[in-house]
């Protein structure tokens, strides 16, 4: 197939990374390795895009070249990566449905509870347009999958597991024992959290962990917390910890994702909240390396982590029994290596990107399919 691909949030090799970042750079590196052509369809993001005039006519002069090119070079289908109401899919509406050419959007969602307020009200509407026009709508969040049930007819829509490239997610010894000579902290179990440290529900989710490790050392329970991550909230977040943990919490700073599993294998529990997180990478990456998973419910780890298996997840609004799930495993090295092992196990059966995605393949294939033999 010829795809003309469009990532309206972030485009492919943003600077800041993030979950949803490396989804769509995964979705395009699998249908490219399965032998696919993806054209990438410019690199103007649609964040806020309703409310920054300023930029209207360069997103109308965007257009308009890559109408062009939809005209020139003839693809199989569009298809955009993650469409909600803060970047609505304005670009890939007017290129492939206004032209006829099957307009098909990967993590669609839809919101109705931004309509009620006048900032969100023109990217609720935007984005609604975009998903109604679709011919088809995949999600990767049973959430979303649940919302857009209410707009989306069933034959048009369709959740996929998230899912992981599990190359180069695995325990790594080797990196385990060396990582944990390099910090001195021989048999002491190792708590880890990686996050952007940026304000909002990032920073608050780094500070419940350090608070809820604070009471439990003051039981007397001998552990490190180890954080992964950079950004503006750093300093605020050290000083959550000097106050809470000191001398028992060290900042790693921004680690490369290829490097991450190296420091997952040096680490005996993964604990983040994931407070309104959208899905979280991070839950799938550490479950592959063999670690247990304690987090919030109700918001992206659940589409990840199964609950009492392969980890804890926390009532959503009681840190208490965050705190509770991570003391239970400090205390527990059995039933970490338990629920570590069968952590690995299940993203190897459930979270596979290669196995979860060929349905994706599948249905894209069909729809280009029926155009092409309806345009020969």
């Amino acid at each position: 197939m010829k795809i003309f691909y469009h990532m309206p949030f972030k485009p492919l090799g943003h600077a800041n990374p993030s979950g949803d970042l490396i989804i769509g750079t995964e979705l395009h590196d699998f249908l490219v390795g399965r032998g696919h052509h993806l054209d990438l369809a410019g690199r103007m993001r649609m964040r806020w895009i309703f409310g920054k005039p300023w930029l209207w006519p360069q997103l109308v002069f965007e257009i308009g070249k890559l109408r062009n090119r939809v005209r020139r070079d003839k693809p199989s289908l569009w298809l955009s990566y993650h469409s909600y109401y803060k970047a609505p899919d304005i670009i890939g509406y007017y290129c492939a449905k206004k032209l006829g050419l099957p307009y098909v959007i990967f993590q669609g969602i839809y919101s109705t509870k931004v309509r009620r307020r006048l900032k969100t009200l023109p990217g609720f509407w935007l984005n609604r347009r975009s998903l109604v026009s679709a011919d088809f709508v995949f999600t990767n969040k049973r959430r979303d999958y649940t919302n857009l049930q209410r707009l989306i007819p069933g034959e048009k829509l369709m959740y996929i597991k998230p899912g992981l490239v599990r190359d180069g997610f695995r325990f790594d010894k080797t990196a385990r024992g060396s990582l944990r000579h390099q910090w001195g902290i021989g048999d002491t179990p190792v708590l880890m959290c990686t996050a952007m440290f940026r304000p909002g529900v990032k920073t608050q989710g780094v500070t419940l962990l350090i608070e809820a490790c604070g009471e439990i050392r003051r039981t007397g329970v001998d552990f490190q917390l180890v954080i992964l991550g950079d950004g503006r909230t750093r300093r605020q977040l050290e000083g959550v910890a000097d106050r809470n943990l000191p001398g028992q919490v060290r900042f790693i700073g921004q680690v490369p994702r290829q490097a991450l599993p190296a420091y997952y294998s040096a680490a005996d529990i993964f604990a983040f909240p994931g407070i309104e997180e959208g899905l979280g990478m991070v839950y799938l990456e550490a479950q592959a390396c063999g670690l247990p998973v304690v987090a919030l419910d109700g918001w992206g780890a659940a589409e990840a982590v199964a609950p009492g298996k392969t980890g804890f997840l926390a009532r959503t609004g009681d840190p208490r029994d965050f705190g509770r799930n991570i003391y239970r495993l400090l205390t527990d090295p059995g039933l970490r290596r338990q629920m570590g092992d069968a952590a690995g196990r299940h993203i190897a059966e459930h979270h596979d990107l290669d196995q979860n995605y060929k349905a994706v393949e599948t249905t894209l294939q069909k729809i280009a399919d029926v155009y092409e033999r309806k345009n020969k």
